[in-house]
């Protein structure tokens, strides 16, 4: 296939046959240096450049460039005219849309949940989106994280993520490729900048792993998610003949995550930073009541404490029964069962926050397409 070179049609015909000869022969030539020299640095910087230009799989990139000997202005057209370039010039649009995938595998006590953006709620609601997002979320239960600090789940190394390979099987993108291209792919066939954007991972040795799915959209998908670990006391203990209700009590808390937000397990793991921003505020808030020092002072350790159990999750109120709080619900289970179980790491995922929206001018865009 022609890379865009020119034609020696126009010759002669016995010109037009020799050079027809010697290109041959240095294709041969070029071909074999090429393949000598594509472990090279150059080459595979080529790769590089050209896959961060167009936002095209790797496979594709290569292809093209090998095709074109390794002419990356040629392969660079090969690619536009695949329709293989045009994810890369959507790369800087902000997706802020999307979902969370979350794969959870009872046997190994273990879940993970994913966030893959999109730039509107109609590729989020697309069957092959939705697909890519479940088989990503199925491989992060695989791939190496970092541990969390205190009780924050562990996150999960994206670059060894995006390197994962998964099997797709849709009727528009089948076959194995690894998840970086499996996204460059999606992003090419719905038009619009898709991105794996990050994911948490929790495992439990021996108590169990609760999630619950807010606005899902089907099992294992969804736009809000709270995930826990619920622990026993004892660390070789077994959750027993009440393994149901404890699994039962573990999506309540997750759900409890997800509506009221906590940021720190307890008030002893509220970050001292968190603390000291939040003192300073209700201190200047108090300076303005004009009011004594020893009256402010007592004014903003009230109000730290209510900051407190508004932040903390084993201070909030239960939001199934606001009578009780979440460490009075877990010490009742306990009494019950004879048991006593405790919230190991928690996390809350919802999609697109803190990613700043563009904001869009309407009248703008479609002067610019119609340009």
């Amino acid at each position: 296939m022609s890379c865009g070179r020119s034609s020696t049609l126009a010759r002669p015909m016995i010109s037009a046959m020799q050079s027809i000869v010697t290109r041959i022969s240095n294709r041969e030539l070029v071909g074999l240096s090429s393949c000598r020299a594509f472990s090279s640095g150059s080459n595979a910087a080529l790769i590089k450049l050209l896959r961060e230009r167009t936002g095209a799989p790797m496979k594709d990139v290569k292809a093209a460039l090998l095709q074109c000997d390794w002419d990356s202005e040629a392969a660079f057209t090969e690619l536009r005219k695949k329709g293989l370039a045009a994810a890369g010039k959507k790369a800087g649009r902000v997706a802020a849309d999307g979902l969370l995938g979350v794969a959870l595998q009872q046997e190994r006590r273990a879940a993970a949940v994913v966030e893959i953006n999109s730039e509107t709620d109609f590729v989020a609601r697309n069957d092959l989106f939705q697909h890519l997002v479940s088989q990503v979320a199925r491989a992060a239960l695989s791939v190496d994280s970092i541990p969390g600090s205190q009780a924050e789940a562990a996150v999960i190394n994206l670059q060894a993520l995006e390197a994962a390979k998964i099997e797709l099987n849709h009727p528009k993108l089948s076959g194995e490729s690894t998840i970086s291209d499996a996204v460059a792919e999606v992003a090419s066939i719905m038009g619009e900048n898709v991105k794996l954007r990050r994911g948490f991972f929790l495992s439990s040795s021996t108590g169990v792993v609760a999630s619950y799915l807010h606005s899902s959209t089907q099992a294992g998908l969804a736009r809000v998610a709270g995930l826990l670990t619920l622990e026993p006391a004892i660390s070789d203990s077994q959750s027993g003949d009440h393994q149901a209700e404890l699994s039962s009590l573990g999506e309540s808390l997750a759900m409890h995550i997800v509506a009221q937000r906590p940021l720190f397990l307890s008030k002893d793991l509220v970050a001292p930073e968190a603390l000291q921003h939040e003192r300073d505020i209700l201190t200047s808030q108090a300076l303005g009541s004009g009011k004594p020092a020893n009256v402010i002072d007592k004014m903003v350790a009230g109000r730290l404490s209510k900051y407190m159990q508004e932040v903390a999750l084993l201070e909030q109120k239960y939001v199934l029964d606001e009578a009780k709080t979440v460490k009075s619900v877990l010490n009742e289970f306990a009494k019950q069962f004879q048991k006593q179980y405790n919230i190991g790491r928690f996390v809350r995922v919802e999609v697109g926050e803190g990613i700043q929206r563009e904001e869009k001018n309407f009248a703008a865009e479609v002067a610019a397409q119609a340009a």
